[in-house]
């Protein structure tokens, strides 16, 4: 019998790592943006390139702003120090 996990829809690009994704965020039990972070910055180099990249960012904006209350606007000037 074929588990889920064994299964990919729509490419191949997490079949060829040691750990899935999706496995390490199960198991660490982490949360939903989390997870996307993780999810997005494994996969950047086998499929969507620059884009994952800035939805990785996107969702750590996410948790700054949601989590700590802290805006992009202020994250932007501490970088530009």
């Amino acid at each position: 019998m074929i588990k889920a996990i064994d299964k990919q829809v729509g490419g191949r690009h997490y079949k060829t790592l040691a750990i899935q994704p999706l496995e390490y965020i199960e198991k660490n039990n982490l949360p939903y943006l989390e997870g996307n972070v993780i999810k997005y910055t494994t996969r950047h180099s086998f499929k969507g390139g620059r884009e994952d990249i800035e939805k990785a960012i996107h969702y750590l904006e996410l948790i700054l702003e949601m989590r700590y209350n802290v805006s992009k606007d202020y994250v932007i000037k501490q970088v530009v120090k």
